[in-house]
């Protein structure tokens, strides 16, 4: 944890900001995979782990805007518990490692928040993303699940948003360790993406990484050779010559604090000319899109720097064609480049997602719908204390390419004839994370390689 006064000034700031009411914070339980005692690993809520640092589960806190009152709320292991886990630590002596001196269990919850809502207390929450979670505060507020998103605190969450955006020192600390934990595992992955080996054994071995640095992923590992597909989490493959290796993972710190990058490596240790063609188009539009990086800039603007890049690259294969501005305004490049340049990152690797992106990507104003952009999950003006990812991709997808043929989407700036020669290429990205800072960007953690020099020269070390 950090300094307890650390998370008593974090919970001061909160409850200033929300002014009045009672703000209630709902920790996580444990998830079982099968049984009730064989769970996944467990995960505190980020916004609870920021405001009161106790990374253990079927806690919940309450903050008191008016009286300032600040209390934990959990039921203490017993003896029986004892005998599996080994002795544990009280409630009351956990809380006041974070600076909170009033706790109670389950039951005196209930009773509180009972009397709170007969005095007709406004009580924040925040929108919950667990089953088990939405149950709660059914039980405990009688509000249904389904009535839950329209009742949620906007003040609340606005006031963590504005709290979790910018990053401490301390915390750049942090995400640092996840990062270059996370480029340990890249480096590794590049030197074992050789034919014959299994995405089972690459994916294996980066978690191995991850879980002996002492912490976790921070999300589950993408390890394929189908780099078409955004998020592919299946391992089924075994790597051969020609193929390209993507690897999109990230470690988390015992903490809680992420790192996400992403690397496309050569199975066959060198990039064949038609690789290296759009893996050069891919990294001048990962390159653009960082020398752009400055406070006050839109990061939508960010995004369509990139984009105005792989239009270009495209065009000078004869894939594209037509006026670059108005390709991008009608979004053709989104059939090679669907997803956003990037987003927030933090406690979470898309930072503070359950929150809502309109708030925490767009500072409240409303997403475009259109096809590409409307997964840009970050637009707003950058800041000072901002951490963000870079990752631009160039994805060759046949369902998509089918669709938009036969449909003649955006005919005029696609040239589906010369297209019909990558139709199996896949896909690549490259991914880097970085902190916005009062006169531009700062690359944290340690370089990755990503040049083709780089990326083949780390490959030729697994030899």
């Amino acid at each position: 944890m950090f300094p307890k006064e650390t998370y008593i000034q974090r919970r001061e700031k909160l409850k200033k900001t929300v002014g009045s009411g009672i703000i209630l914070l709902l920790g996580n339980n444990e998830s079982p995979m099968n049984f009730t005692d064989n769970t996944f690993h467990f995960r505190q809520d980020s916004s609870f782990l920021y405001f009161f640092g106790l990374n253990l589960p079927n806690l919940v806190g309450i903050l008191d805007c008016d009286s300032g009152e600040e209390f934990i709320f959990g039921n203490d292991y017993t003896v029986i518990d004892f005998v599996w886990m080994g002795p544990q630590p009280t409630i009351a002596a956990q809380a006041s490692q974070v600076g909170i001196f009033k706790t109670g269990t389950t039951s005196q919850l209930l009773e509180k928040l009972n009397k709170e809502s007969k005095g007709k207390r406004i009580i924040h929450f925040l929108p919950p993303y667990r089953p088990e979670n939405k149950l709660k505060l059914f039980q405990w507020l009688r509000i249904l699940p389904e009535e839950q998103q329209r009742e949620v605190s906007i003040d609340l969450i606005k006031g963590i948003i504005n709290q979790r955006n910018y990053k401490s020192d301390a915390e750049i600390i942090e995400i640092t360790k996840a990062i270059n934990t996370s480029v340990a595992m890249h480096k590794l992955a590049m030197r074992l993406a050789k034919p014959n080996i299994s995405e089972a054994q690459i994916a294996a071995a980066v978690q191995n990484i991850a879980q002996a640095a002492g912490g976790h992923l921070s999300f589950p590992v993408i390890a394929t050779t189908n780099g078409e597909v955004l998020h592919n989490h299946h391992y089924g493959n075994i790597l051969k010559n020609g193929d390209l290796f993507l690897l999109d993972a990230g470690a988390e710190t015992a903490m809680g604090y992420s790192g996400d990058l992403s690397s496309t490596i050569p199975v066959s240790g060198k990039f064949t000319s038609r690789q290296k063609e759009i893996y050069s188009i891919c990294l001048e539009s990962h390159n653009t899109a960082i020398e752009m990086l400055r406070p006050g800039i839109p990061f939508k603007e960010v995004h369509f720097g990139a984009a105005r890049v792989i239009v270009n690259g495209l065009k000078d294969l004869g894939i594209m064609k037509g006026n670059v501005e108005d390709a991008i305004t009608n979004g053709a490049h989104a059939l090679f480049f669907p997803c956003g340049v990037g987003h927030m990152m933090g406690l979470d690797v898309h930072d503070m997602e359950d929150l809502g992106e309109v708030y925490v990507g767009y500072d409240g104003e409303p997403k475009s719908t259109q096809f590409g952009l409307k997964s840009l999950r970050l637009g707003r003006k950058l800041e000072p204390g901002f951490v963000i990812t870079i990752e631009p991709g160039i994805y060759f997808i046949p369902e998509l390419i089918n669709q938009w043929k036969s449909s003649k989407i955006n005919s005029d700036y696609i040239n589906f004839t010369k297209l019909e020669a990558y139709r199996s290429f896949g896909g690549l990205r490259n991914e880097e994370d970085l902190l916005i800072t009062e006169k531009g960007y700062k690359l944290l953690g340690n370089p990755k390689p990503k040049t083709i020099a780089e990326v083949e020269t780390e490959w030729a070390k697994g030899l």
